[in-house]
C-alpha cells in the first residue's frame, strides 16, 4: 500500500464529516455560526464605509450591530443592572463626602 503525503486533510474531512453526521458537532458550529454572521456584517459595513460605499456599509453596519446586540443581551443586561448599582453607590458615596 503506497502512502501519498495528501492524506492528512482527507482524513481531517471525513472525521469533521462524520462528526457532522452524527450531530456531535451541530451545537458547537450552530454556537459559532450564530454569533460570526454578525460579526461579519460588521466588519463588511467597516470595509464599505472605508471603500466609498458609505450607504450599503452603514446598512450592513446598522444590521450587524443590532444582530449582535439582540444575541449578546443575555449578558448586556445583567453588566447594564451591575454598572448601575456601582454607579448609583459611587453617587451616594460622593454626596456624602460633598456634603460635610
Amino acid at each position: 500500500m503506497q502512502r501519498r503525503q495528501g492524506n492528512g486533510l482527507a482524513v481531517v474531512l471525513i472525521v469533521i464529516g462524520a462528526v457532522m453526521l452524527l450531530g456531535l458537532a451541530l451545537p458547537l458550529i450552530h454556537g459559532i455560526f450564530r454569533l460570526l454572521f454578525p460579526v461579519l456584517l460588521v466588519v463588511l459595513g467597516y470595509y464599505g464605509i472605508k471603500s466609498g460605499r458609505k450607504i450599503i456599509g452603514w446598512v450592513l453596519m446598522f444590521i450587524g450591530v443590532m444582530s449582535l446586540i439582540a444575541k449578546l443581551s443575555w449578558i448586556i443586561g445583567p453588566l447594564l443592572g451591575v454598572a448601575l448599582i456601582v454607579w448609583g453607590v459611587y453617587a451616594l458615596k460622593g454626596r456624602r463626602n460633598g456634603t460635610y
